[in-house]
């Protein structure tokens, strides 16, 4: 099936008689006939189910529906996308090691990886986007483990190469781990370039809505655990039954690892309902994705033409940053956010925002309706000077969600606020 069939088919498939809307299974446990049924479901958990904290059935379905869309072996869903960064190192990552990430995502992923897992003493080291390969493996220590980035940062929009990161992390025995919550596997697929690991804010484009809170975990069941780097993966896991993940799971061990260790610790899986709106979302992502690209462009041009910003960064536009990566990576658009610098610092921007009347001011991005947010005031707040630069933020900045509105009176709001200023 091409990705537009399967945004509606995968997954769940009815059978005779049975309903066509995918099911919520609203659920917390299943019976089985004997105690010897549930005690082979604990030895084996990929037979059956066991506790709706380690899966359910609706959020199964919607977990096979977006591993295919990823190109990856399989999946497990999150209450957020904070669990979902937090999940995909804690898997490979503990005290001692190290991690090395992009200096350009998400606030709260910076906050996360910062400070958070630097109590738990696991390090982030901080390499530029733009960085040279030579400059990305010198980064590299004896004890790191992974390497993260984002497909497009959020909010400076940078694009990563990510041809070039999993090349570095592969040629030092790791995994790249990539955040495509921006581009959605509708514009970029990174396990087509390379990464082992995807990972999503589901409450973004694939949520679409602002109805739901949750995240997802993609393996591409193409990285080798074996290399004696991972002994977390290659020997006996005392606190399972002594299951080496790479010997009873190698279709997937990653996964498996990550929901029978750390969900069944951490707890922090999906309620059913949030995964069925979830995947009446990602119904229709394909078709959204399309008009959300469409109308940021009109947008990024306009605000380009008025002359009252600074920077324009979106990189589908002639001459914005990261264009020629775009090109490759991107090619049929870079989603409906826009990162521009208003002229007049911080001040302006606000009044700016305020200003706005069409244009919802929230803490939120990604959605069917147009949504602005300040990021040094906000998502990034905590952040000191010198990390609100490495990420691309100054005091002026503003992301621009552009939703799926009419273009023209996204502009017509746009053009007033303009004018306030």
């Amino acid at each position: 099936m091409k990705i537009e069939t399967q945004c509606l088919h995968e997954g769940y498939t009815p059978k005779n008689g049975e309903p066509r809307v995918m099911p919520i299974v609203q659920s917390t446990t299943y019976v089985y006939d004997s105690t010897d049924d549930i005690a082979a479901v604990f030895d084996d958990p990929t037979k059956s189910l066991i506790y709706s904290r380690f899966e359910n059935p609706t959020t199964d379905c919607v977990e096979k529906k977006i591993a295919a869309l990823e190109g990856g072996v399989a999946a497990m869903c999150t209450s957020s996308g904070q669990a979902a960064s937090l999940l995909s190192i804690l898997n490979i990552c503990e005290a001692g090691d190290s991690f090395i990430a992009c200096a350009s995502i998400y606030g709260g992923t910076i906050n996360l990886f910062g400070y958070t897992l630097k109590k738990m003493g696991i390090e982030c080291i901080w390499v530029d986007h733009d960085c040279t390969e030579e400059e990305l493996n010198a980064a590299f220590k004896d004890n790191t483990k992974a390497v993260f980035g984002e497909t497009l940062a959020n909010p400076a929009l940078t694009v990563l190469d990510i041809e070039m990161w999993a090349k570095a992390a592969h040629a030092h025995g790791v995994p790249l781990i990539i955040d495509n919550t921006f581009a959605t596997p509708i514009l970029c697929r990174p396990i087509e370039w390379g990464a082992d690991i995807v990972i999503h804010s589901t409450s973004k484009y694939m949520d679409g809505h602002a109805v739901q809170v949750g995240g997802v975990i993609v393996d591409s069941g193409k990285f080798d655990w074996t290399s004696g780097k991972f002994p977390c993966m290659t020997e006996p896991d005392e606190s399972y039954h002594g299951i080496v993940y790479t010997k009873q799971y190698s279709f997937a061990p990653y996964i498996v690892k990550a929901r029978m260790q750390l969900m069944r610790d951490f707890g922090c899986y999906p309620a059913a309902n949030s995964s069925f709106l979830l995947n009446l979302g990602l119904e229709t992502l394909a078709v959204r994705m399309k008009r959300y690209c469409e109308n940021a462009l009109k947008v990024a041009e306009y605000i380009k033409s008025t002359g009252k910003a600074e920077t324009v960064t979106y990189p589908a536009l002639e001459g914005s940053k990261g264009h020629e990566l775009a090109k490759k990576y991107l090619p049929n658009g870079t989603s409906g956010v826009i990162s521009f610098s208003v002229k007049g610092g911080r001040t302006t921007a606000v009044k700016f925002m305020d200003s706005l009347k069409l244009a919802s001011n929230e803490v939120h991005v990604a959605d069917i309706r147009t949504c602005v947010l300040h990021p040094a005031s906000a998502t990034h707040r905590q952040l000191s000077d010198e990390q609100l630069v490495a990420a691309g933020i100054d005091g002026g900045l503003i992301r621009l969600s552009v939703g799926l509105e009419n273009v023209d009176d996204i502009i017509e709001d746009l053009k007033a606020a303009f004018e306030s200023i």
